[in-house]
């Protein structure tokens, strides 16, 4: 668990003894590629930290097309935000994209986390500002540039997640056909 000790100490200061009292709170996992962590229609009970794989969060659309909404590499969380923080049925689906091993941590066991470790709230406060900056970033992208230009910010960007995903998921999170990928990486080495 020495990545998620290293990620840690980007944020925040704990000693030895304090790092595996953090950790006690989380579940280790190791799962195969396609593991299903939550469906749609579950109660969202838990948050996920990638220790080392790839996760991804989707919902199937009207057409019965799965639209990637979220990925996470390793050192990234990924979890249904709004359903975990109310305790709600999520609209989602999490899967593993490549075999992982996650660290999960549920609510009450969050809460409990910070009462025995405030510095803890800290760390998450600052997660959640990254990831909501990113995502109000995101939402900005997608307004304001060609699907072309998405792809290449994404690809320039994000080159890890070009060589590691499956083009028919960068395809889903961009919005994109697989079909039209093909046709604008075609296009691009032309």
């Amino acid at each position: 668990m020495e990545t998620f000790r290293a990620h840690l100490d980007k944020f925040i200061s704990i000693n030895d003894e304090e790092f595996s009292s953090i950790l006690s709170f989380f579940q280790v996992w190791e799962v195969k590629k396609k593991h299903n962590l939550m469906l749609d229609g579950e109660i969202c009970k838990s948050m996920y930290f990638v220790v080392k794989g790839c996760l991804r969060k989707f919902f199937v659309n009207e057409k019965g097309v799965e639209q990637t909404t979220e990925f996470a590499i390793e050192n990234w969380w990924i979890t249904d935000t709004f359903a975990y923080e109310r305790h709600l049925k999520s609209d989602f689906y999490i899967q593993s994209v490549e075999r992982s091993i996650i660290l999960e941590i549920d609510f009450q066991s969050q809460e409990k986390l910070f009462r025995e470790h405030p510095l803890m709230e800290k760390y998450f406060r600052i997660v959640y500002q990254r990831a909501y900056a990113a995502s109000e970033r995101r939402i900005r992208f997608l307004y304001e540039m060609s699907r072309e230009e998405l792809y290449v910010h994404f690809s320039t960007h994000y080159p890890e997640f070009i060589q590691r995903i499956p083009q028919y998921l960068v395809a889903s999170f961009l919005g994109f056909t697989p079909e039209y990928l093909s046709e604008i990486r075609a296009k691009l080495r032309s």
